[in-house]
């Protein structure tokens, strides 16, 4: 394997790893669509602990953290370390049309899939018309 300096990328990566010594809470790619009368949202948390995600609902806010730790081995010699470790962080505001009571997650194959149910009072429903007619023979 033929490996080359690139002094660009290396000033990158020192950047990179400046910057992170900050520590913030990462940002989670997600997808979130609508099917039929549920909400999905798909988090892309690979390689996170099962154990560290934490899905918390405040009001309608809705809170995803996780945490990936490191690879800590010793006595390696690292040739390229791009994978992020720490704590991720992703907050979405919810709005009056959800079933805040029946949100349902799950993880596998490291994306956290959460299932938000639309409410009954927000889905869609047909309204009668009545006619005068039909009015005078009830009001009768």
């Amino acid at each position: 394997m033929a490996l080359t300096f690139d002094p660009f990328s290396q000033l990158d990566r020192f950047a990179a790893s400046v910057l992170d010594s900050v520590r913030a809470p990462r940002s989670m790619p997600v997808d979130l669509y609508r099917d039929g009368d549920r909400y999905i949202l798909h988090a892309d948390l690979p390689g996170a602990d099962p154990g560290s995600i934490d899905v918390d609902l405040d009001g309608g806010q809705l809170t995803i953290r996780a945490q990936r730790t490191a690879d800590t081995r010793e006595g390696v010699r690292w040739l390229a370390r791009e994978r992020g470790a720490g704590s991720f962080l992703r907050q979405f505001s919810l709005g009056d049309g959800v079933d805040l009571d029946s949100i349902s997650a799950s993880y596998e194959s490291g994306v956290l899939s959460v299932v938000i149910p639309v409410s009954e009072r927000a889905k869609p429903r047909k309204i009668v018309v009545e006619s005068g007619e039909q009015r005078q023979a009830i009001d009768a």
